[in-house]
């Protein structure tokens, strides 16, 4: 008798079998595809598919019951493209609090004189300023010191309860919720940017009088030292409420997450 004979291992069990870890690989894996600290072109591939593997067999027997696979049918085909939406709309709204604060990081370089020092971004393969890479890297390490990356992972788990897997879940009125949040993205970073653009309006200002006081002086000679000195200044004051703008825009970004997938 050949091993394993008694059990039925029909074609519907098998393919239940299989379609239990395979949804639920595919929407973790569209979600550390795109998440910043996990999906960056740094990471290796290698690292990202054993970690959508390790997390898929963590958290599968927490799982609701899925829908058997059948790889013959176009409904399972659209199945995995719908998984894969979902995961990837999840980890993008999470990369949204990184680059608020890169987008504030940009907007403070092109005031204070330090936008052509540029420094290439692996993250996202592109250059961008030095302050911005700076705003980047202490963005990451407070995300993970607070526990960030448990709590989205809670979130993304908690998806396949409010989203089950072969239901309606990336709908006209989420696509929308995600697309609004460029305008966020960019409110954010100004309105952190704020305190010191109006710093730097109050000096510009000051070396204009200078300026008119005194003839004599150079603006262009002695406004660039001037502005870069003093926008140092203005950013390290800054920093003391750096706790208070990162608690804020998290806090918008877990709750957006929340929301998205239906989940008050």
């Amino acid at each position: 008798m050949l091993p394993f004979s008694d059990l039925p291992m029909t074609d519907a069990t098998i393919g239940a079998w299989i379609g239990s870890f395979l949804w639920p690989m595919v929407r973790i894996g569209g979600f550390f595809m795109v998440v910043s600290f996990f999906g960056a072109q740094t990471v290796p591939a290698q690292v990202k598919i054993g970690l959508t593997l390790f997390t898929t067999v963590l958290v599968a027997p927490l799982l609701p019951k899925m829908p058997p696979l059948d790889a013959l049918t176009v409904n399972s085909w659209l199945i995995v493209a719908h998984q894969l939406l979902i995961g990837v709309a999840l980890g993008f709204i999470v990369k949204l609090l990184l680059e608020v604060f890169v987008v504030f990081g940009q907007v403070i370089a092109m005031q204070i004189g330090l936008g052509m020092a540029q420094m290439n971004d692996p993250v996202n393969g592109i250059s961008s300023t030095v302050l911005s890479q700076y705003m980047l890297l202490a963005t990451n390490l407070m995300f993970l010191a607070t526990n960030g990356h448990i709590v989205v992972l809670d979130t993304l788990i908690e998806s396949f309860r409010v989203i089950p897997v072969g239901a309606e879940g990336f709908t006209r009125e989420r696509a929308w919720l995600l697309a609004q949040q460029g305008s966020w993205l960019f409110s954010g970073g100004v309105i952190m940017a704020l305190p010191i653009l109006v710093a730097k309006l109050i000096v510009n200002g000051a070396l204009g009088i200078a300026t008119r006081a005194a003839p004599q002086l150079n603006i262009f000679t002695l406004g660039f030292p001037v502005m870069m000195i003093m926008g140092l200044f203005e950013l390290w004051v800054w920093m003391s409420d750096y706790l208070f703008y990162y608690d804020r825009m998290a806090r918008d970004i877990f709750e957006l997450m929340r929301n998205w997938i239906g989940v008050p």
